[in-house]
Formats: structure tokens, C-alpha cells, sequence
């Protein structure tokens, strides 16, 4: 899917978490295309590698940097290297996630603390280190990729619609820290999106959580990075604290 929505990010410098697949990779590829320079965070060097040379090829600037969000340390200092690198920071996109579903009789404290290290406590760790460097520069855009799953709940999903229901909570929280000093912090909540993780449904579960959505088909990754790309906007600056839904009417 081609994206037609365009908006001024030259000069600009994006970190995106969870870049090497997937929404991470949509969003990463959508900001390059739109004139920001955008360091691209994951473990998988390999898949790194590969959404960097897309970028490139289109025309875009990209950097990869492998790195596991759940070390702390780690996090904090690829977005600190950024800075220092490139001299600033502009946009912050949370995107990395994980499932480990499971009913919560049988669910383990590993299968929690992995989704909530992962989802919740990665954001904060980089929300955390993000926000020093924007508030000393007065502007910034902070977006956290949240799940209506975090909305509305679902079975078998305990830890990851905790995780997700605790981006929108922090999303509002830091908003209320960050908005008077120029930097917005807003959440995206998709819904059902083609993906590495809805393909493992299989044909005929996608074919019944179709029809339960008003649009009546999943949702582009291209889409959700629509989504991205209007908040990460300099004209959205009086946008913060929000969480937009991306999911074809199905929540309401």
C-alpha cells in the first residue's frame, strides 16, 4: 500500500523501536519517505538491516541500531547516542511489543514479566530518556504504540492487555508533564492489522475476526503509519495526551 499523506519532517531525526518487521517497519519506512533521518531499534540485525536498505533504496536516510529494549541501560543510551550523534531528537516512536498469550490460570510470571518488559516498561524506559533531551530543545513528538486491546480487554491476554492499557495511562500522564514545554506524547491503538502476528491466526480464525469488523478486513500497516506520520506533524502540536483508534470501526 502506497502512503499519499505527506508532512514536513526534513531535518528531522525519528527513533522507531521494533523497527525491523511489521507496524515497526510501516512507520520507519513512512517517516523516511516524509524527510526525517530515522535510527531504526530491534534485536534482529538481519531484519534491521533490511527495512535500513529499503529505506535507502527509496531515497531515504536510516540508520540501524541492535538493540534489546528490555535492558534499560541499553535503551537509555541508544536514544542518549542518538541525540549526541545527530544533535537532536524530534520523534520517538514506542513500538516494540510482544505476545505471550495464554488464559491467566495458566499463564507463568514469565510469560507477565516478558510482555510487560517488553510493552510497558521498554516505553517508559525511552519515553523517559526521550523526554530530557526534547524538553531541553522545546519541541518533540512522543508516540506509543498501544492496542484497543488495552481498551477493551481479551481473553487470553492478560499481560499483553495490561502492557497496552498501561501505554495509554502513561501516554496521558507524561502528555500532562511534557505538552507545556512543546513536546506531545500520544498513543495509537490498532486494531486487527496484516502482520507477522494476525498470519499466525490462520485463514479461518481472520475469517471470523473479519466479520466482526465494520470495515469488514484488516487493517494496512501503511494505515496505522498514517496515523503516526499526522502526530508526528509540527501542526499537531496542540495534540497531545490522546489516543487514536486504528481499527476499522470495530471498537466503536
Amino acid at each position: 500500500m502506497q502512503l499519499s499523506i505527506a508532512v514536513d519532517l526534513k531535518g528531522q531525526v525519528a527513533i522507531v523501536t521494533g523497527a525491523s518487521q511489521g507496524l515497526g517497519k510501516a512507520v520507519a519506512v513512512a517517516l523516511a519517505q516524509n524527510g526525517a533521518h530515522v535510527v531504526c531499534l530491534a534485536r534482529n540485525a538481519d531484519k534491521l538491516a533490511s527495512t535500513v536498505s529499503e529505506i535507502e533504496a527509496a531515497g531515504g536516510s536510516a540508520e540501524a541500531m541492535s538493540v534489546d529494549v528490555t535492558d534499560r541501560a541499553a535503551a537509555a543510551a541508544a536514544i542518549e547516542d542518538t541525540a549526541k550523534k545527530h544533535g537532536r531528537l524530534d520523534i520517538l516512536v514506542n513500538n516494540a511489543g510482544i505476545t505471550r498469550d495464554k488464559l491467566m490460570r495458566g499463564m507463568s510470571d514469565e510469560e507477565w514479566d516478558d510482555v510487560i518488559a517488553t510493552n510497558l516498561t521498554s516505553c517508559f524506559v525511552c519515553c523517559r530518556a526521550a523526554a530530557g533531551l526534547m524538553r531541553k530543545k522545546k519541541y518533540g513528538r512522543i508516540i506509543n504504540m498501544a492496542s484497543i486491546s488495552g481498551m477493551i480487554g481479551n481473553p487470553g491476554q492478560a499481560n499483553y492487555s495490561a502492557s497496552k492499557a498501561g501505554m495509554i495511562a502513561l501516554t496521558r500522564t507524561l502528555s500532562k508533564e511534557l505538552v507545556s514545554r512543546g513536546v506531545t506524547v500520544n498513543a495509537i491503538a490498532p486494531g486487527f492489522i496484516a502482520s507477522e502476528m494476525t498470519a499466525e491466526l490462520g485463514d479461518v480464525v481472520l475469517a471470523e475476526v473479519q466479520k466482526r469488523i465494520p470495515a469488514k478486513r484488516v487493517g494496512q500497516p501503511e494505515e496505522v503509519a498514517a496515523a503516526v506520520l499526522f502526530l508526528a506533524a509540527k501542526d499537531a502540536g496542540y495534540i497531545s495526551g490522546q489516543t487514536i483508534v486504528v481499527d476499522g470501526g470495530m471498537i466503536g
